[in-house]
């Protein structure tokens, strides 16, 4: 039980370091379009987060591996019951990737144009349907006593599941504008700072709608009625959602940015929290779900698991540590090497 317990919450922490990170560039990404006026923003824009944009996604790997690796089970219903939106999701990350490396290579407006295009596809659609996902999730997923998934595409564009992916997409945007508001001098940090203060308002507004949603659509807050103490978690994720805001006021821009990842973080392990014992809960019996204790692997490889994240995870902290030391500079056009 305890073993179980402890990957579970694992589990919610590396989905929760990972929107932390890559949720920033994913941002950028999408306001690629709007704050990239010219070439040289364009190129600064994407320099801000060229050095960063491939570790931060080895949090996606580790993440999809943990549920591969300690809950097989769930692994195996969640990637066939969410088989589109996470081939999308793979797909856009994929063309992302790609036109970081290309758009560059000719000196051609049109291509230019058409691999920044694939950026912002890249970036807006993963954002809208991770969101889609984990909202579909805590609300309930229409599986079967085998596992099947009852539904499709559109069964998972729901009003709660989309309005998930608006808070998310919402998150990122405000993240990412507040990364460009650190990183950048001029004009464009102005407009980035200027972005992240009006995107702040739509975002508690967002917030304050799914919360209330939650009550109605999800069981998530069961687990805090019957344990009071934990309301803590919500309470000090609004806090740090105020706290944006108080920052940007001051133009404390990376505290600003520090409180929106707090925000993330909190966001995710509300609904980790409320869904405890549940990972892939069935919106058809709420014995056909799946949980961290009837879909976990073996005792054994739950330990030697815990066992080989306490050595490498630290490392890998450590390093992605010292990257953003590394790149801790601001970006200016004349660097952007994009």
């Amino acid at each position: 039980m305890i073993l179980e317990a402890t990957w579970f919450f694992l589990w919610g922490l590396l989905w929760a370091i990972y929107f932390m990170t890559d949720g920033f560039d994913l941002g950028v990404g999408t306001l690629l379009p709007f704050l990239g006026r010219t070439e040289g923003d364009k190129n600064t824009m994407l320099a801000s987060i060229g050095p960063l944009w491939d570790g931060n996604e080895v949090w996606l790997i580790t993440a999809g591996g943990v549920t591969f690796a300690a809950f097989p089970m769930v692994y195996a219903v969640m990637f066939s019951s969410l088989y589109t939106p996470l081939m999308l999701i793979l797909f856009a990350l994929i063309f992302r990737g790609v036109s970081f490396e290309f758009r560059s290579h000719i000196a051609s407006p049109a291509w230019r144009k058409f691999w920044n295009g694939c950026i912002f596809i890249g970036s807006v659609l993963p954002a809208v349907l991770f969101g889609v996902a984990f909202a579909n999730i805590f609300q309930g997923i229409p599986i079967s006593r085998e596992g099947i998934f009852q539904g499709n595409l559109f069964t998972l564009l729901n009003p709660y599941g989309l309005l998930g992916g608006v808070l998310f997409l919402l998150f990122f945007l405000v993240h990412g504008a507040l990364w460009l508001s650190v990183k950048t001098e001029g004009d464009l940090r102005e407009r980035a700072a200027k972005t992240a203060k009006t995107l702040w308002i739509p975002l508690a507004a967002a917030a304050v709608v799914f919360l209330i949603s939650s009550r109605f659509a999800t069981p998530l807050y069961e687990n805090y009625l019957a344990h009071p103490v934990l309301l803590v978690f919500i309470l000090a994720t609004v806090a740090a959602l105020f706290a944006i805001r108080l920052f940007l006021a001051q133009n404390a821009f990376g505290k600003a940015w520090l409180a929106s990842a707090a925000t993330i973080a909190g966001a995710t392990f509300y609904g980790i929290i409320g869904l405890y014992p549940d990972m892939f809960p069935s919106s058809i019996n709420a014995a056909y779900s799946l949980t961290a204790h009837n879909s976990a692997s073996s005792p054994l490889t739950l330990k030697i698991m815990l066992l080989v994240t306490l050595i490498f995870i630290p490392i890998v902290v450590a390093y992605q540590g010292w990257t953003y030391h590394l790149f801790k500079g601001k970006v200016t056009d004349t660097e952007a090497g994009y």
